[in-house]
């Protein structure tokens, strides 16, 4: 089971933090931007970010080669996606982008292709 997902900046977002862990007990690790609100369940969301054991997965995740976008992308046969002021562009990339990630953890799992799961995010 997925309980950890990581991705980038463009993440950053309070209200996706927190509907993934109400919704689905799961963890979005992103890089926290900074001179963004300062409300407390962002400062809650940041000091969640920023625990020793979160930071080192972040760090683990920039060391590895990152599929998922260009996944995404395939799937969904995107030529360009535009994340700059569209803020339901980054919410669905993001749900995109979880949903990816929790089918290639099952191919993984049951040692398939973690390319080949088009069908499946699609519910073909």
């Amino acid at each position: 089971m997925v309980t950890t997902v990581i991705m980038d900046g463009n993440a950053d977002d309070q209200a996706l933090f927190a509907e993934l862990q109400r919704q689905r007990k799961m963890t979005l690790l992103t890089t926290p931007r900074n001179h963004r609100d300062q409300t407390e369940a962002r400062q809650q969301m940041i000091h969640i970010l920023n625990l020793p054991k979160h930071r080192k997965l972040r760090q683990q995740r920039g060391q590895t080669v990152e599929p998922m976008p260009g996944v995404v992308k395939d799937i969904c046969a995107l030529e360009r996606c535009w994340m700059r002021g569209h803020r339901h562009n980054r919410w669905l990339f993001a749900a995109m982008g979880v949903a990816v990630q929790l089918h290639q953890a099952r191919a993984l799992k049951a040692h398939r292709s973690t390319r080949k799961i088009k069908q499946e995010v699609l519910g073909l």
